[in-house]
């Protein structure tokens, strides 16, 4: 029987949305996004547009009318919006009353104690004077690593304090405190689920921070990992989607302990910075995994055809304005480097302007290629390149 394929609904219009748009097109299926300005990313290549606010009730209530399947590509979205939308009978994945758990770091934390799922000790504070005052009387002791509980992504949002001289670094608001984990390695997984409860992850990844903007900057795949290891994490990402009963994609990211235990460190429910190499070195693409698990269909093949890397393409120190790309016809040059510009017009220091990936038959050479590319590819500002 033939069938008018859905429309589906993103709220947000940035690098995600736009690759999640990317993704649908061979499909011809129908894309609508609901930001703040068709100049993201992400509007031109969308079947429509719509400018508005994915944080205000009524810009989300009146998006959600003209789709059949709404999505996010940022967890940070107003989710009574979302709930008046599926009481209306749309179709919303993630749900909203998990994203309203995912969104908050806090609530997050208390899930994976609640349901046995390993992460590290956390306490929770309402403010920056409870954090002092659990100081005060010991509760919390140096080293801590300290988290907002709401809004925090790329880095913002984190902060280790090492002793009281950086007491005046800690953030203001509700926060997780948890203890300074000594870490062997930092590995994301990717999976994903549709609603017949089929479930997919692709290679675990492992990441490596950039030490100033505290967001991911490097990751390779496969992770160099034992099987036995890659096996465990795989599961335990199985094990975190199925019990959170999400359908849709679920990063994953995970402490390897020195004592090589496994915690959970977070989740994010959408498509991730960890799996963007998937779009060349996967049979199907963390993008395309997505909208096949949120419109139930079968869900892709993750097979790795072959090593890669990838690196995020950051704003230059200093430079803030029109953005502006030097040596980027040289990184064309390089063989199988692939460079994924994601169009925001403005750049400013540390904001992701776009990610390169690198294939290759072994990790050391594809590393080798991204950084070749990062030392090559300078994303600077027009502006004050001509002053």
């Amino acid at each position: 029987m033939s069938k008018t394929l859905p429309v589906v609904g993103i709220l947000g219009g940035g690098q995600l949305g736009k690759m999640l748009a990317l993704a649908a097109h061979p499909w011809d299926l129908p894309i609508h996004m609901l930001d703040r300005s068709p100049d993201y990313p992400g509007g031109p290549v969308s079947t429509k547009f719509f400018t508005g606010d994915f944080n205000n009730y009524d810009d989300v209530v009146a998006f959600g009318q003209q789709a059949d399947i709404l999505t996010v590509e940022i967890e940070h979205v107003n989710t009574a919006a979302l709930k008046t939308l599926k009481a209306a009978g749309k179709i919303v994945h993630p749900d909203p009353d998990i994203l309203e758990i995912i969104k908050d770091k806090g609530l997050q934390k208390e899930f994976y104690k609640k349901n046995n799922l390993p992460t590290a000790d956390f306490r929770l504070y309402k403010d920056l004077n409870d954090l002092k005052a659990a100081i005060d009387r010991a509760e919390v002791t140096y080293p801590f690593v300290q988290k907002s509980r709401e809004a925090g992504y790329d880095g913002k949002g984190v902060v280790v304090i090492k002793d009281a001289e950086m007491i005046e670094q800690c953030l203001p608001g509700g926060c997780v405190i948890e203890p300074l984990v000594p870490i062997d390695k930092e590995i994301a997984v990717v999976v994903a689920r549709n609603a017949d409860g089929a479930c997919q992850s692709f290679e675990p990844v492992e990441m490596q921070f950039h030490p100033t903007a505290n967001l991911v900057e490097l990751l390779f795949c496969p992770a160099a990992l034992t099987a036995k290891q890659a096996s465990k994490v795989s599961q335990l990402a199985r094990q975190v989607i199925e019990t959170y009963q999400l359908c849709g994609l679920l990063a994953v990211e995970f402490f390897l302990t020195k004592d090589g235990e496994w915690l959970i460190n977070e989740v994010a429910p959408r498509p991730h910075n960890s799996g963007h190499h998937t779009i060349n070195s996967c049979v199907t693409s963390q993008f395309e995994q997505h909208l096949r698990a949120i419109l139930n269909w079968p869900l892709g093949d993750t097979t790795e055809r072959q090593p890669a890397a990838m690196i995020n393409l950051l704003g230059a120190d200093g430079h803030t304005g029109p953005v502006a790309y030097e040596g980027m016809e040289t990184c064309l040059g390089l063989a199988d480097c692939h460079l994924h510009l994601y169009g925001k017009t403005q750049t400013r220091p540390f904001r992701k302007m776009g990610h390169a990936t690198a294939l290759a038959d072994d990790i050391a050479t594809a590393i080798e290629k991204v950084r070749t590319i990062k030392n090559t590819l300078k994303i600077v500002s027009h502006a004050q390149k001509e002053s």
